[in-house]
């Protein structure tokens, strides 16, 4: 028998093992100040390009004055307890009615968090007869969730609908077995490529299969659709989406989410959530909050055109200027050069010092090696100033790539 610990101890994962270079840099690094599209980083003000809030409503004086008042007047406690026993509100009702109107569901229901709100979701959602396909390239918190299913589970290609109704074929012979149903989980902006799941394309294939869709769309409430309604309005197929999920950490600039769907649905889902009949409910000064922010999205449409301004004005000229921003459709913004992780380490540091832009790197394992991806994510807080610093400080950086000097500078980090 092996000490528990010897695993860890001895293998400290793919990221992990980076831990000793980059620890409280590359990873765990520490943003100082108001979150703006300008805050602080190692004591340098720099350009943020890492911080979800898209609409910009994270420093808005008026969601800062509401988020003050609500927490003077409730403090972070009320209400105590799980929503099902102590925990239910008013307030809250207010703000799921609110929510449902706005993505044109008959119900919605408020969750405590994002990640573990989803993962209830999904186990809630299937039993052990019932069959999940989802996109290979779920986020994590999707996984985690189809991980809990005791029944099978298929992926699919990601966005590739022969891959999909090839896999819905195989679900469909099980399910007839098991007598059970089938669940397609998507994403509407798949959050590391930017490219929208392909909605339109998967609730066609209702016609041909009997199941159930579930869309995380995380990062397209807020963002797309005419009103901010999210990747289904985007694509015109909102009411073929069977359960809506959407994040307040984004476009809200909080803490929290929301499930909506027929009401049926949703008061199943309220007594059989593990993570909300056993947690605490979500705080009134953020439901509160989350109110005001919401008034703000539908009612100044002027704030989600900012943002695509500036989207529109990074994203084209990332690509006038020659970089691959892959196939995004929405205001994530990866950019894909070629190098190993080390002069990864070596190009981000530079750009950080010596340039003052702060944007998230993802190295391999989370991408195929030889890839470096910089994550942007632009809101309605950047001006054009902060993109053509942006723009320049990138074509500096990967001219310096090519010609090897984050090469040598890795060698002799490493």
């Amino acid at each position: 028998m092996r000490d528990l610990f010897d695993r860890m101890r001895n293998n400290k994962g793919p990221l992990g093992k980076w831990a000793d270079i980059a620890e409280g840099y590359f990873a765990f690094p520490k943003l100082e100040g108001d979150i703006s599209s300008r805050m602080k980083f190692n004591g340098k003000e720099v350009i943020t390009w890492s911080v979800n809030d898209y609409l910009g409503l994270a420093n808005h004086p008026e969601v800062r004055e509401i988020d003050a008042e609500a927490a003077a007047k409730y403090g972070s406690a009320y209400p105590m307890g799980a929503r099902l026993m102590s925990g239910h509100t008013d307030l809250h009702e207010k703000l799921q009615n609110e929510l449902a109107d706005f993505v044109n569901k008959e119900a919605a229901y408020v969750l405590n968090f994002g990640y573990q709100g989803i993962l209830s979701t999904i186990d809630s959602l299937v039993s052990k007869n019932d069959v999940i396909v989802y996109d290979i390239d779920s986020h994590a918190c999707i996984v985690d969730g189809v991980r809990l299913h005791l029944g099978k589970r298929f992926t699919y290609q990601h966005n590739d609908m022969e891959s999909l109704e090839k896999n819905l074929g195989r679900a469909t012979k099980i399910a007839n077995e098991t007598n059970g149903g089938i669940l397609v989980i998507s994403e509407g902006v798949f959050g590391m490529r930017g490219e929208q799941g392909r909605l339109k394309e998967i609730v066609e294939l209702k016609k041909k299969f009997n199941f159930r869709l579930l869309v995380d769309d995380a990062h397209g409430f807020g963002t797309l659709g005419k009103t901010g309604g999210g990747a289904g309005e985007e694509q015109g197929i909102q009411d073929e989406i069977d359960v809506y999920f959407a994040t307040f950490a984004k476009s809200m600039a909080s803490t929290g989410a929301f499930i909506a769907s027929d009401k049926e649905i949703i008061d199943f889902l309220k007594y059989n959530m593990r993570s909300q009949v056993f947690a605490k409910s979500l705080q009134m000064q953020l439901v509160e909050g989350i109110l005001k922010r919401l008034d703000i999205l539908k009612s100044r449409p002027v704030i989600k055109q900012k943002l695509w301004d500036n989207v529109n004005k990074l994203q084209s000229g990332l690509k006038d200027r020659g970089f691959d921003i892959g196939s995004t459709q929405s205001c994530v913004t990866p950019v894909y050069l070629k190098g190993s992780v080390p002069e990864a380490f070596a190009l981000v540091k530079d750009l950080r010092e010596n340039y003052k832009i702060f944007c998230s790197i993802v190295i391999y394992p989370v991408i195929p090696k030889g890839l470096i991806l910089l994550r942007l994510i632009p809101t309605a807080s950047h001006n054009f100033k902060d993109i053509e610093e942006t723009l320049d400080a990138f074509s500096s950086i990967r001219d310096r790539l090519t010609s090897g000097v984050y090469k040598k500078i890795s060698e002799k980090l490493m």
